[in-house]
Order: C-alpha cells, then structure tokens, then sequence
C-alpha cells in the first residue's frame, strides 16, 4: 500500500555516519545528565556554577555586615550631635527642638523597597539598604538644623556689635560726670517733675562723643527748645541712641557707623543749663535706663585703642575709595 518503510532502507540509514553521530550525541548528554544526578542529587555535591554564586552571595554579605557595622557607628555619632543640637546648639539661640518624629521619618513607604524581594537578591539588603535611606535622611535634617543655628549665631555677632555697649564719652573721671540719671526728676529750668529720658554726662565742651554701637545715622536735627543739636543712630533690632546738646556734629544722615566712630563734640545747646551730653537709649520706640548698656568703669586704655581701631579703619577706608577725575 506505500506506507510501509523499506526495511533494508532503515537498515541503510541507522548505518550511515549521520545516525552514528546522534546516538553519540544522545549518548553523551545522557551520561553528562546522569553524571550531574548522581552529582548532585545522589552524592549531594555542588555544580561548580552552583559554589561560584554562593561564593559572590557570601563575599556581598560580609561587605553587607561590614557596611551595617559602619552605620552603627554612624548613627551613634548622628545621636551624639542631635544630643548636642537639641540641648546645647538651638536651646542658646531659643530654637525649638526639632521632634524625633521629624528626625527619624523615612523616605516613603515599603513599596519603595519591593524590588529587593525578588528571587536571587542577596539577604539583607532591603534592610540595610532602609538603613542607609533613612541615615541620610537624618543627616539632612541634622545639616539643616547646624545651617539654622550659624544663621542665627551670625545674628547675634551682628547683634552684640550694634546694641549699645560703651559709654558715649571716653570715661575719664577726671573729665566727664555722671550729672542727671534716668527716671523722673525736678526739670532744671522749670522746677516741674518730669521724667528725664535719658543720663547726662556733664563735661567741658569740645568733648569727642563716639557712637556706643554699629548703625546707620536716622537722623540730623536741631531743637532750640529741646535736644538742641542731636543725632540719633538706628542700630537695627530694636534699637536706638541718641546724642544731643552737642556743639559740632562730624556724621550725616544715612552715613553708617560703628562703635567707637566720633560723632562730634559736646556742648550747651539746646534747652540745656550747662555743657554736657544727654545720651538716651530707646529699645521698640520705649525710652530705657542707659546706665545697665555703658559701664563708667571700663579701663580709659580699653576705651581709646577702640578709638583708634576705628580710627585707622576708617583712614584705610577712605584711602581705598577712588578719586573720580573732573571733567575738563
């Protein structure tokens, strides 16, 4: 019928060279696919791939712990100076503590880190790679509480150079008197009770009065019946001093000043019954007692070598600004 294969043609071809190889090849994977059963399954022996991965897993789990060990380092050292921020840094500056709540929060939820469940990652890494996330996230926030707290030391620097510090005149005893203090008193002219704003050092005219801390000039003015010649110096935050019955001012509106520049001379006028400088200090538009930001009693050798530090700075800041040539 023709669907019969012709025997000695099967014969032919289980003879050929061609059948002789495949059942080489078949043989031989046979025998590889017995030798790695009985290898393996049977005498539990490992696949030299199978040692080679352990051995890369076991390598990448030490450099794991390792870098665990380092991190408990580092997160004791990040709670040594959160200890100090929170206790020492931000409470000397009035900053409030920043919550734990805010230090510890990690960086999104555990979707984040679905990646490291997969088949073939090594262990631990999903945990120290949380620990490293969440290290770093604390480091931030530790950085950005030390940037705060340098903004705010740089503050009170500028500030302890512009709150009034010194005694408006050189306190030579010798020269200059604590004549009228602050509060209320019988007005010298009138005989009336009235509240004297400011402290009186009473000393001949021609006498040098240097501003008692940096600022800007607010003001120059003259007040027949009242300050006579006078300057007032905005110090910033808050503050301000003023200087009057003086005989000849040196400064000008605008000018920027620091402690220790001279402002002019004192003198008698004004409403004024002798020659001396009323000095006033005003914190948020309020008149305060002057006597607690001056001290009488600071060395004359202390007082005038500021004198004449900002004396020699000001030369030298004069002599750095070009001149500007005229115009034929």
């Amino acid at each position: 019928m023709g669907i019969f294969v012709d025997m000695p043609e099967v014969k032919s071809f289980f003879k050929s060279p061609l059948a002789r190889a495949l059942c080489l090849l078949f043989s031989s994977l046979s025998l590889v696919i017995l030798c790695v059963y009985i290898f393996s399954g049977v005498l539990g022996f490992e696949l030299p791939k199978t040692i080679l991965i352990k051995r890369n897993n076991a390598e990448w789990v030490s450099k794991i712990d390792v870098l665990n060990r380092k991190m408990d380092l580092a997160e004791s050292a990040l709670e040594d100076l959160r200890l100090k921020d929170d206790d020492i840094y931000r409470s000397i500056f009035g900053l409030n503590q920043i919550p734990v709540s805010v230090r510890r929060s990690g960086l999104g939820g555990a979707s984040r880190y679905d990646e490291y469940d997969e088949p073939g990652m090594v262990g631990g890494l999903k945990n120290t790679t949380m620990r490293v996330d969440n290290l770093l996230k604390e480091a931030y926030v530790q950085s950005t509480s030390f940037d705060q707290v340098a903004s705010e030391a740089k503050k009170a620097g500028a500030m302890a150079s512009c709150i009034p510090a010194i005694p408006p005149v050189a306190p030579d005893k010798r020269k200059v008197k604590l004549s009228s203090p602050f509060g209320f008193r019988s007005d010298p002219i009138s005989g009336e009770t009235r509240r004297h704003t400011g402290y009186d050092f009473a000393c001949k005219p021609g006498n040098p009065i240097y501003a008692t801390g940096d600022g800007v000039v607010e003001s120059v003015s003259f007040d027949f019946f009242n300050y006579g010649n006078s300057v007032v110096i905005n110090h910033g935050f808050g503050y301000k001093t003023r200087y009057a019955h003086m005989t000849l001012i040196n400064v000008a509106e605008g000018m920027i000043v620091k402690r220790g520049d001279c402002l002019g001379t004192s003198g008698n006028t004004g409403k004024s019954t002798g020659p001396h400088v009323h000095y006033e200090v005003m914190y948020k538009g309020n008149y305060v007692n002057p006597y607690p930001f001056f001290d009488m009693d600071m060395s004359l050798d202390e007082y005038m070598a500021l004198v004449h530090k900002r004396e020699q700075e000001s030369n030298l800041v004069l002599g750095m600004v070009p001149r500007v040539k005229k115009r034929k």
